[in-house]
């Protein structure tokens, strides 16, 4: 019989998470902020701790107990984080955040363009002329570089929009992604809109004219059940202290095939089979696109932090999740002046909302809403041309998690509710 989760109770989840006991400003910690950064539970610091303390040794480098220690516990990881995402252990490569991974995925491919790497590497190389296709909502992390990969190699950088309501036009996806297609990006969930993007669509249309396709899930992995082959992404982000891990660790998922198409980024040691003046052999993934020393406390608190998911049940947090999602949206709806972006109807959400006050700068509402205990994200969460597409420059963003309970979403409804009377702008 498969062992199931225990009823989700977010009283005994919060009794993990040591800083959520925190006051601000005189008030209890309503910690609104987790699509910048999730808090932490005590399996994850202790797991960093543990292995500083007990375990410490540069891996895949020693011969003596305590580097084999080390390697074990830095390749379990690998397997246990590579299992949460659906994917083998070996299509895993550690990276020191989701923007590291896209930059590596990119320069990777400029590199094969340049006639760097092995004949496979030809698949991916680019020509001047080829397409790469993001979408009006990304984060800046998944726009740059391949900004930066156009100017490198004469590609063109190419835009999905959105609708009024933050929605994908599929329709003008289908006119973009043509036979010079190369690269379609995009990400799993809006960090702006909240909105889950059309996957298997975007998938097969990448298909059709044999271009890649690479996932930013940054804010998809901590929140839904995720198995990235059955996506049929090529490639994958993650970034691991945005679901309840260390800073400094993310995931670079990659099938097995595009990942051994691609040619080193960095290099160094570590990554090498063998080296000569006269050549150099690199091994095959994932230790190809691991040179230096890695994050080895991090990974391992990574892995904490997904077995510690994995333990309260991914659909559990979901379903609680979207119950906060739905209190959150009736709440801001229903409020005079609050203008809230991307609230398309029928589409999957994660839950959070950005939103603008009529009258009143999205710093000002984030102040008013921080003297009162609630924290909140402000600005355009770098994102600027999904706000400029909305017509705002910045909005105010709250976002929820496994540790967030109604109670906290009510205290920030009430707060944004007093915000125009404070500033005048209900007049």
């Amino acid at each position: 019989m498969t062992p199931t989760a225990p009823p989700f109770d977010v009283a005994t989840v919060r009794a993990d998470f040591p800083i959520l006991a925190e006051s601000v400003n005189g008030h209890p910690l309503a910690y609104l902020d987790s699509a910048a950064t999730s808090q932490k539970p005590l399996a994850v610091l202790d797991a960093e701790r543990s292995f500083l303390e007990h375990a410490n040794s540069a891996v895949h480098r020693g011969a003596h107990a305590l580097a084999a220690e080390a390697t074990e516990l830095y390749e379990d990881a690998r397997a246990a984080v590579a299992s949460f995402v659906g994917a083998r252990a070996d299509d895993l490569v550690w990276t020191s955040g989701a923007t590291a991974g896209l930059n590596l995925i990119a320069y990777a491919i400029g590199n094969a363009s340049v006639g760097r790497g092995a004949p496979a590497s030809a698949r991916v190389a680019l020509s001047a002329g080829d397409e790469l296709v993001v979408t009006e909502a990304e984060h800046h992390a998944n726009i740059i570089p391949w900004q930066e990969l156009a100017a490198r190699t004469g590609a063109v950088l190419r835009v999905i929009r959105i609708r009024d309501d933050g929605s994908l036009d599929l329709d003008h996806a289908a006119e973009v992604i043509g036979p010079r297609t190369r690269v379609v990006a995009f990400a799993h969930a809006s960090n702006v809109l909240g909105i889950v993007n059309p996957v298997a669509e975007l998938v097969a249309l990448a298909r059709n004219v044999g271009a890649l396709t690479v996932l930013d899930a940054c804010q998809s992995a901590p929140h839904v059940p995720l198995d990235l082959p059955s996506l049929g992404v090529d490639l994958a982000v993650f970034s691991g202290h945005k679901m309840q891990g260390p800073y400094g660790i993310g995931g670079l998922y990659g099938r097995a095939d595009v990942l051994d198409a691609l040619p080193p980024f960095l290099t160094g040691g570590s990554m090498i089979e063998s080296v000569s003046f006269a050549e150099t052999r690199f091994l095959p993934p994932p230790q190809r696109f691991e040179a230096g020393t890695q994050p080895v406390s991090q990974a391992i608190a990574l892995a904490a932090a997904v077995r510690y998911l994995d333990g309260i049940g991914m659909d559990a947090i979901r379903a609680h999740e979207h119950a906060l999602e739905r209190r959150m949206h009736t709440g801001l709806s229903g409020i005079e002046g609050v203008r809230l972006l991307g609230d398309a109807s029928g589409v999957e959400r994660v839950a959070l909302w950005s939103f603008v006050v009529d009258g009143v700068h999205a710093h000002d509402v984030g102040q008013f809403l921080d003297a009162r205990g609630v924290a909140v994200r402000v600005g355009h969460h770098c994102a600027e041309p999904v706000h400029a597409r909305l017509g705002v420059t910045a909005s105010v963003r709250a976002s929820a998690a496994l540790y967030s309970t109604e109670d906290e979403v009510d205290r920030f409804l009430d707060a944004v509710s007093g915000v125009r009377a404070f500033f005048g702008a209900d007049a």
